[in-house]
């Protein structure tokens, strides 16, 4: 049947079902994981901010109000502002290396030490004591007379003074501010200008320093000028040359040439020796390759042919013939010639030797002189260019130190305009001090930020149960209930009614919109109960809370009321029999209940009460007080509940709080389900997580949570019963049906 159910059972598009009847079609919904569990969603916080809005706007308001008064009942405050420029690009004098000077890149640097000396003692003493700025800005008043005389003496610094740089410029802005406009603005000029003649002293004190620094050392240097020039011209006479340098360039000169020529010399020698000791061979081929070997060379020439003829005489001719003597005396005449020539060749040969070694042995002898006198001269030489170079350094430094005196005289009556004044301070119109828009804008940005700040930190703070949401996020059971807050009831149920035309358990004047939606949150809450079990219907039902005053009984007697309105067979049990309120709740007499079933004094239906209106609800009280029918209460009325079951279609039993008593946990063990109660905005949560956790190891079966007295300032949900009184009530205060 249950299955059938769950398989029929369809749900429209775009509504939710409680999740108990979710789980009693579909089953339990699949755990989320903590950090899911965990996690706040960002409209709580914007709920937390419109339930705290009023709060937040009155502080704010508060704020901005005390701001305006605060800031209208301040003296006001004028800043005049002059603007220096400085021009990088000028040089700082007008002849010498000053006027040449390159423009450094040091444009940060040099702009920061001309704010700090704006700032200096020399600057500023001659201003503070011109317009006594001291006194009044009463930085020696304050002072005790001790300290007074030190407090003159030590470095002028004006707190009211501000000096800037505009960014990627070279200005300099320099700000006074003062409650005289005109004040302000001539103590910025003045500041100015003390500005510029402190520069132009710097450099005229620089300038007459140098001079006179320069002027002492001139003398030094005249007298070690002469001295080294003297030195120069008695080394000149010494050497006994007007030139040391070009005699010794001519030396330089000859001694090249002569390596030049020995070197020659020395290889015609090579050869002509080579030549010699060849001839001195006596071989016939020395004297050839000789230079004079051309004539020996045609000599041999003309001896070979005559031998070639002789021969051929030889062959053919006798020694007695005519042409044989003729080529034989021939024959011999050359030979003679060739022998003689090759001795006048070796001959020649030797003299050219001994010519050619006779020069080499001049050259060398030479080079050794000319080397002999270079190196003296020039060992001579260094000193001679030591002292003309000291000579020439100390006329230079001479010379260049005459000329920096005399620049840096004509640079020091020279008033440099690379520091300007480009606009002089001018007394302000409106005041810079308070500035009220900007204070306001502040206080609001501020009160606004703490407001909020301290609204969401309450409500991180906050750890009771307030709205159905945080009670699922933080305690892992669902809100079956939320019952709106009736502010004419103060917290209480008023007494029941005789009236037969009423069948409320309450009548007001009217019929209360409030109560209206209160009976209609008793209606929802009967439903999600009831129709959350299919498999078993639930014949009983605990109602219990934490702890005493959450309203747990006047939701049990609604909750009866409710169930026995629509025909059902309702019993209710005032289980509370420490303090019961049943009886008084529905004005029924209360001498006989509860505690005499327990202890057997009267049969249980015997002390039930029937009421008229509904017809169908019946009261059993919790009678006189009684020891010992709390400790019969576990037995007792297990018995009385499954007797009571069987003529009742539903029973109520409402406990006494769970935390401190013992009884509660015998009757959670009896019945059907149980409903914890908790005020919204009061219960603890750790307190309801204890008595959840107390009910699940009991495995009671815990129905949920009802958040009783949910009002707009705890719970995100009650626009539903805002929407209840729109519903019912009209303009003329009538009633819909």
């Amino acid at each position: 049947m249950a299955n059938d159910s769950r398989e029929l059972m369809e749900v429209p598009p775009g509504v939710r079902l409680p999740d108990n009847l979710r789980a009693a079609f579909w089953g339990p919904p699949p755990v989320e994981t903590e950090a899911e569990a965990a996690s706040v969603p960002l409209t709580h916080y914007l709920w937390v901010l419109k339930r705290h809005r009023w709060k937040i706007l009155g502080f704010v308001a508060a704020a901005l109000a005390a701001t305006l008064v605060v800031s209208s009942r301040i003296m006001p405050v004028f800043e005049a502002t002059a603007t220096v420029d400085i021009d990088r690009q000028m040089p700082p004098g007008i002849v010498g290396q000053e006027a040449s000077r390159t423009v450094m890149n040091d444009s940060d640097q040099f702009i920061a030490t001309q704010v700090r000396l704006v700032q200096s003692d020399s600057v500023l003493r001659p201003v503070a004591q011109r317009y006594r700025l001291l006194e009044r800005e009463r930085q020696v008043q304050d002072l005790p007379p001790a300290a007074r005389t030190s407090a003159e003496d030590a470095p002028v610094l004006l707190k009211k003074l501000k000096v800037t740089r505009p960014p990627n410029t070279y200005l300099l802005l320099i700000s006074y501010r003062s409650p005289e406009a005109q004040l302000a603005a001539d103590v910025s000029n003045a500041i100015a200008q003390s500005y510029l003649e402190h520069t132009y002293n710097i450099r005229i004190r620089s300038s007459a320093s140098l001079s006179s620094f320069m002027e002492k050392q001139i003398e030094e240097l005249r007298a070690k000028m002469e001295r080294s020039s003297q030195a120069l011209v008695q080394f000149e006479r010494e050497l006994n040359v007007i030139s040391p340098e070009e005699k010794t360039s001519i030396l330089s000169a000859r001694l090249l040439q002569l390596n030049t020529e020995f070197t020659r010399a020395q290889a015609d020698r090579v050869g002509k020796e080579a030549a010699f000791h060849s001839a001195r061979g006596g071989t016939p081929e020395a004297a050839l390759v000789s230079g004079q070997g051309e004539s020996l060379r045609k000599l041999s020439e003309r001896v070979n042919e005559t031998e070639e003829k002789f021969a051929e005489a030889k062959a053919h001719y006798g020694a007695n013939h005519p042409e044989y003597r003729r080529l034989a005396a021939q024959r011999a005449e050359l030979q003679r010639q060739f022998d003689s020539t090759r001795s006048e060749i070796s001959r020649r040969i030797e003299i050219e030797f001994r010519e050619a070694l006779n020069r080499e042995s001049m050259f060398g002898t030479a080079v050794k002189e000319t080397k002999a006198e270079f190196d003296r001269l020039n060992a001579r030489s260094f000193e001679y260019q030591s002292l003309k170079r000291e000579a020439e350094a100390d006329k230079k430094l001479y010379e260049e130190l005459v000329r920096k005196i005399k620049e840096a005289g004509i640079n020091a009556g020279f008033q440099n305009s690379s520091i300007r004044i480009a606009d002089p301070a001018r007394p302000p119109v409106k005041p810079v001090f308070p500035n009220v828009r900007l204070n306001l804008l502040l206080a609001f940005l501020f009160s606004t930020l703490l407001a909020v700040g301290v609204a969401l930190v309450s409500d991180v703070l906050d750890n009771t149960v307030r709205d159905p949401e945080q009670v699922a996020r933080t305690l892992n059971t669902e809100v079956i209930g939320s019952l709106p807050v009736v502010k004419a009831w103060r917290g209480r149920i008023g007494p029941a009614v005789a009236n037969g035309a009423s069948t409320a358990l309450v009548k007001a004047p009217d019929l209360d919109l409030a109560a209206t939606g209160f009976e209609e949150a008793i209606r929802t809450l009967r439903n999600s109960i009831l129709l959350a079990d299919f498999d078993r219907r639930m014949k009983s039902l605990l109602v219990t809370s934490a702890a005493p005053g959450e309203g747990k009984s006047t939701t049990a007697a609604h909750l009866a009321t409710a169930h026995a309105e629509q025909g059902y067979r309702t019993l209710l049990i005032d289980g509370d029999l420490r303090r019961p309120s049943v009886h008084r709740r529905f004005n029924v007499p209360g001498a006989l209940g509860l505690s005499n079933v327990l202890v057997a004094e009267t049969p249980w239906r015997d002390a039930l009460v029937r009421m008229e209106h509904p017809a169908g609800l019946h009261i059993l009280p919790a009678g006189p007080p009684s020891r010992r029918a709390s400790d019969l209460i576990g037995r007792g009325l297990v018995e009385l509940l499954e007797e009571a079951s069987l003529d009742y279609d539903l029973v109520i039993l409402d406990a006494p709080p769970m935390l401190g008593f013992a009884e509660p946990l015998q009757m959670a063990t009896a019945v059907d389900g149980v409903v914890v109660v908790a005020r919204a905005g009061e219960t603890p949560r750790n307190a309801v997580s204890t008595v959840l956790a107390t009910l699940t190891r009991l495995r009671a079966k815990v129905l949920g949570v009802v958040l009783n007295e949910v009002h707009k300032e705890t719970s995100r949900g009650y626009y539903y019963y805002t929407s209840y009184r729109k519903y019912y009530g009209e303009k003329n205060g009538k009633v819909r049906v």
